[in-house]
């Protein structure tokens, strides 16, 4: 009996040492994303597979959006529980920066990313994007007229309830008006939208409602993102989508990229930096293209695109954190003009 007793304390001993003959406890990292679970989980199982690096996923609740991940961050702050944080866009990602909820880590995989789509102090790195554009119903626009810049909004030859924007104060919308914000300086940028409210442009819940507007003839154009845009395409509805400003002179468009970050203190930071590596890699983002999530790659990527916006879109010449430092400018003088 007392030599059963030894063996099993021994054993016991041992077990926390090298497993008494168990296998030894799977690596594991846990990322935050809010990515939709369609397009983010075959990657994440694609990493597992790859690495022997179990992945446990927290998704967004459609109802709260980014928001929610975003606060249980930083809710979490004086205890991770999260490794990895995968963004949709940016603004939120550097709200946690600017939270403290993120540490630095320069991945090698994102060193042949353009440094406009590089946190400058290596908090984040981009991944793929979205961009801005103007979706117009050729039954109801001549070729000849379509619209080049977002400027042509205020053409007075088009009917102010024939255009529309999402609500100015949520999602993309926003975040284009406080890049309008920083290129063009408050003043003017807060003049644009004084105008498209005073031309009674019809502004509705979001960026697909602007698409299927659009698309059903019960507006003209507006403004969207590549993604609602590439879904009118799918379904064959009668639209063009024109990427506006691109011409030398002009603005360029808003890109909204992917981010990606680590989470400060995290509890798996090795098996962290293994994924964001993984998930910026070309291999993820010619996925991420093929399947849809986003139309725009920030480096040369092939890949076959279910919708071609063209490889050489001009991003607004404004950084990031600048477009994230007049946001809160932005929304204050946008609920004036629309909510007064």
């Amino acid at each position: 009996m007392r030599s059963i007793l030894i063996f099993i304390m021994v054993c016991g001993l041992a077990a926390l040492v090298s497993g008494c003959g168990l296998k030894p406890e799977q690596k594991s990292v846990v990322v935050y994303t809010s990515v939709d679970q369609v397009y983010s989980e075959p990657i994440l199982k694609s990493f597992e597979e790859q690495s022997g690096i179990r992945v446990l996923p927290i998704y967004d609740v459609e109802a709260a959006k980014t928001t929610g991940l975003v606060n249980r961050l930083i809710a979490e702050k004086d205890n991770p529980q999260a490794d990895v944080f995968w963004n949709g866009e940016f603004v939120q990602t550097l709200l946690l920066k600017e939270q403290g909820a993120l540490a630095p880590y320069l991945s090698p995989a994102a060193r042949d990313l353009p440094a406009q789509y590089l946190d400058p102090d290596g908090y984040w790195s981009g991944l793929g994007g979205r961009a801005r554009v103007i979706i117009v119903n050729t039954d109801l626009v001549a070729p000849e007229a379509y619209p080049t810049s977002i400027y042509d909004l205020l053409d007075p030859g088009l009917p102010g309830q024939q255009a529309g924007i999402a609500n100015p104060l949520f999602g993309t919308t926003a975040t284009q008006a406080a890049a309008l914000y920083a290129a063009l300086g408050p003043d003017e940028a807060r003049d644009f939208y004084a105008r498209l409210q005073a031309k009674n442009v019809r502004v509705v819940d979001g960026n697909s409602a602007v698409r299927d507007l659009v698309a059903n003839g019960q507006l003209a154009m507006g403004l969207t993102d590549t993604d609602d845009a590439c879904g009118a395409i799918q379904r064959g509805a009668p639209v063009v989508v024109v990427v506006p400003d691109q011409a030398g002179d002009q603005l360029g468009t808003l890109v909204i990229p992917n981010t990606v970050a680590l989470v400060a203190g995290g509890p798996h930071p090795h098996e962290a930096q293994a994924l964001i590596d993984y998930l910026l890699s070309n291999e993820v983002e010619k996925q991420l293209l093929e399947s849809g999530w986003f139309q725009l790659s920030l480096r040369t990527v092939e890949a076959s695109l279910p919708c071609d916006f063209g490889s050489e879109i001009r991003n607004m010449q404004v950084s990031y954190p600048d477009i994230y430092g007049q946001l809160q400018q932005a929304q204050e003088d946008l609920s004036e003009i629309f909510l007064r």
